[in-house]
């Protein structure tokens, strides 16, 4: 019925639309390139635009079909207007009218507008005069660039023409400002949509390096020289032939696997995200190698057109930047040679006429240019950058001589822009010529939850977050200005994850590389073997941290004793930090770099390290301090008998006044009541949640209060469970509430205790109600496609106490509570947790005892263990 009552020319437009879009889907599935599918589908929205168009005309009152159509201007704009329409783009139409006309093109409009809309499209559409279309256009980033792609459709051509010729004229007289709107735009949409061309989960119409990118040359092009169609701007001499040709292959690339995204999902779709990378991948029939899955091989070629794109694009900005009035007048004054080739600028430094006709294509001179723009902190001039561009064009054999080794070696040695300086050496394809294996990982996906780069820009990405560390003030800025060989560290940061993409473990290949590259170098086997270790066990010490109890100190020392001395010990320290710093923003913490920086200096101290008290001083020091606070009470001898079975890392990491507040809150605890108390950490970002009770009153008690506190939608990184004197149980829980950002509202820690501390006391041992988490279908689908596969470790070696269990599965809610609850009804009772996810895998560790408080070590009870949570963790993924 309702379909009665539409327009004749909409029903016959949204059976055409229909239709229309069947066809092209099947010439998409038939192989049709994408810039022509694009024109094909441009050409079915224009007809139907057309015949909507005509309708409404003959729609408006008072006058005839022709009139309205002499005095309106039907113009198509943005990614419509460069016929670059993907299957269910929007339309956008600027609609340009007589001065005299306005009552009549807003009847016009009204009627188009809806009758757009009844037909299944969505229009975009504005109203103005010709003066008005540029004068707004000239004002606003965002419609000059929706306006710069523009063409007529239909209405009159004078009109059109009054708006078009006179907006190119204005763009360029305007250029220097419109230059500038452009930019500042462009920075606001990628800090939104990714800044890095190797975002894991791209949006290929906005993200850096995607089609946007081809968009900027577009616009920019327009302004500069009134053109922007890509063949016209190389004819003028803007853009060469290899960067034409590198837009123009990315375009065809980019649109053909955006009309992919919108015809599976029968809607605008813009996102690459990795059930859609999964699915993509088998479609276009990739099969992976051993060692890398189909889905990385896909993502590969994509980061390979999108930092084509990148490359392009930035070069062909910074060759029309405007120079600043003042760098024009001054500059030449506020220059210095610094020899006879090399100027520094104010900002920037450049090169002399004869090193450019005759130095440019030297590798040698290239580095010797890179070290001084880092010491003296300058950009390199674009001029510059043009010519080693063009001169290092092309497979160019390049010799690595003695003096390119020391070059290089010179270059790692400063932090400044080095990071800065390899992603250009990278991008020139001249850093795999010095180290080969980079050629391996050029734009290698790492297919997983936790890297958020690929495996050549995560690794070039820690080495400028390490060069960030000069500036912090804190332990970590500390060590990282007292390595002397700072070369060293970042050579091993550089080459630390190319072993990955291989069926070997990637530390392993890692080291072999490694030697491959201390011999590329000549350097000295001491200095060969710190590279070889810092490789092979980059992981080490962020293991050491999050999977295993650090304040036993055998395992500190043996750490400290396998890592020394002291000075390989620092970089690997800096190195794991870095390491997690070159994962995504946010990932190296407050909390990971306290964890870190204390395994550090608990191990420096057995190096001989004089940065660091005592761990043996320590404790005596906060014993001393805590026996002050309770001296003369009631209970001092209560308290000093408690005290004195505080475990290390609790008297540590807790300060005397909250040590002592928990303590009188347990010996108040009434039997039936168990104490629960909830405070934000300020300096590690996280929630402490500290629950006491007695031991005799609750078996299993770790299990229950994992439940607890997970049902109240947290996330616990790490637990303690601490048996004291007198049977009394004090556990810690260090969590992050996933319904606040920082410290929660008072109400809400409130509610945390009373909730966990009614679960506690309810008689019936009851599993907890999740609650759940809603997860879209493509989620879904990727969550299955890269599933952790469960694996169970015992180790029976590091604790000289106690069994460790590690857990390697999947996450998901309630994981926490079904192991720990599945380690109780096995007889084993928790002492130590550690929960992480971190570095492609979720690890869950338990250190637990028998019944009798002992290290198991009867081999059949072990496999047993192994295997019902094997069976019991596959059945809960099943």
């Amino acid at each position: 019925m309702a379909a009665l009552r539409l327009r004749e020319s909409v029903i016959a437009a949204k059976q055409k639309l229909a239709t229309d879009r069947e066809k092209l889907k099947r010439q998409h599935e038939a192989g049709t390139p994408g810039v022509q599918l694009c024109a094909q589908i441009t050409d079915c929205f224009d007809s139907i635009i057309l015949d909507l168009v005509n309708a409404a005309a003959n729609d408006v009152e008072g006058f005839t079909p022709e009139k309205v159509l002499a005095n309106l201007a039907i113009v198509p704009h943005g990614g419509y207007g460069r016929r670059d329409t993907a299957p269910y783009s929007d339309i956008d139409l600027m609609i340009l009218h007589e001065p005299t006309f306005r009552e009549p093109a807003i009847q016009f409009t009204k009627r188009l507008q809806q009758d757009v809309f009844d037909v299944g499209l969505i229009l975009g559409h504005s109203l103005r005069t010709p003066s008005q279309a540029t004068s707004f256009a000239l004002s606003d980033a965002t419609i000059f660039t929706s306006l710069a792609e523009n063409r007529y459709l239909a209405g009159s051509v004078s009109l059109f023409r009054r708006f078009a010729e006179p907006f190119r004229r204005k763009a360029r007289l305007n250029f220097r400002r419109l230059y500038k709107a452009i930019m500042k735009s462009r920075d606001e949409e990628r800090a939104q949509y990714g800044e890095v061309v190797h975002m894991l989960e791209p949006n290929i119409k906005r993200s850096s390096g995607s089609l946007r990118g081809i968009q900027m040359v577009r616009w920019l092009g327009f302004a500069r020289y009134g053109e922007n169609e890509l063949d016209a701007l190389n004819r003028v001499g803007a853009i060469s032939d290899k960067d034409r040709k590198s837009l123009r292959d990315a375009r065809e690339y980019l649109l053909r696997l955006r009309n992919e995204l919108h015809f599976h999902a029968g809607k605008s779709s813009d996102l690459l995200d990795r059930a859609e990378q999964i699915r993509i991948a088998e479609l276009y029939g990739y099969e992976g190698t051993e060692g890398l899955l189909p889905v990385e091989q896909f993502m590969q070629t994509y980061f390979e057109h999108t930092s084509g794109v990148r490359d392009a694009a930035r070069h062909f900005i910074a060759s029309i930047r405007p120079q600043s009035i003042f760098l024009s007048m001054l500059g030449p004054v506020m220059t210095r040679r610094v020899d006879r080739d090399f100027h520094v600028g104010p900002y920037r430094i450049s090169t002399s006429r004869r090193w450019k006709q005759r130095r440019a294509g030297q590798l040698d001179e290239v580095l010797e240019l890179m070290i001084a723009a880092n010491r003296f902190g300058r950009h390199i001039d674009h001029p510059t950058w043009e010519v080693i561009r063009r001169k290092f064009h092309g497979n160019v054999d390049v010799e690595l001589t003695e003096t390119t080794r020391k070059l290089f070696l010179s270059l790692l040695a400063e932090p400044g822009r080095l990071g800065e300086l390899l992603r250009r050496l990278h991008e020139l394809r001249l850093l795999e010529k010095i180290v080969p294996d980079m050629a391996h990982a050029r734009c290698l996906l790492q297919f997983n939850q936790y890297h958020k780069y690929t495996v050549d820009a995560h690794c070039i990405k820690t080495v400028e977050c390490a060069c960030d560390f000069l500036n912090r003030d804190d332990m970590l800025g500390d060590v990282y200005r007292s390595i002397k060989k700072k070369w060293l560290l970042h050579l091993a940061l550089l080459i630390h994850d190319l072993g990955k993409g291989f069926p070997e473990d990637h530390s392993i290949v890692g080291a072999r590389i490694a030697e491959e590259v201390a011999d590329r170098f000549w350097l000295s086997p001491q200095d060969k073997e710190t590279l070889v270790h810092l490789v092979l066990y980059h992981l080490q010490m962020s293991h050491l941290a999050f999977r295993r109890d650090t304040s036993d100190e055998q395992l500190v020392l043996r750490f400290a004793m396998d890592n020394g001395p002291a000075e390989r010990l620092k970089m690997l320290y800096v190195l794991t930090c870095a390491d997690f710093a070159g994962v995504g923003p946010g990932t190296l913490n407050d909390w990971k770099v306290r964890v870190l920086t204390d395994l550090y200096r608990r191990s420096m101290l057995h190096l001989g390290g004089d940065d660091t008290l005592d761990t043996v001083q320590q404790r005596r020091k906060k014993l001393d301090a805590l026996a002050s606070l309770v001296r003369g009470h009631q209970n001092e001898d209560w308290f000093k008998r408690v005290i004195d079975s505080l475990p290390d890392g609790f008297l540590r990491e807790t300060p005397a006044s909250q040590i002592i507040n928990d303590l009188e809150q347990l010996q108040a605890m009434r039997d039936d009541s168990p104490m629960v108390t909830c405070l934000y950490r300020e300096d590690r970002g996280v929630l402490e949640i500290t629950i006491g009770t007695r031991e005799a009153l609750m078996q299993g008690v770790f299990h229950r209060l994992t439940g607890a506190v997970t049902s109240q939608r947290m996330t616990i990184l790490a637990a303690e469970i601490n048996t004291l004197a007198d049977g009394l149980v004090l556990d810690r829980y260090f969590v992050q509430d996933k319904d606040h950002e920082g410290e929660p509202p008072a109400e809400r820690l409130e509610d945390i205790c009373q909730r966990i501390r009614k679960y506690l006391t309810d008689p019936a041992d009851q599993a907890p109600t999740f609650t759940s988490t809603w997860t879209s279908r493509n989620q879904r689908m990727a969550e299955e496609a890269i599933s952790i596969p469960t694996d169970i470790k015992i180790d029976n070696e590091t604790a000289e106490n106690y069994t460790i269990v590690e857990v390697f599965t999947q996450d998901r809610q309630g994981l926490l509570y079904q192991i720990s609850r599945l380690l109780y009804e096995m007889g084993l009772s928790v002492h130590v947790a550690r929960i992480t996810t971190h570095l492609d895998q979720v690890v869950d560790v338990f250190y637990v005892t028998d019944a009798n408080d002992k290290k198991i070590f009867d081999d059949k009870r072990l496999e047993g263990i192994k295997l019902a949570l094997r069976e019991s963790l596959a059945e809960q993924n099943s």
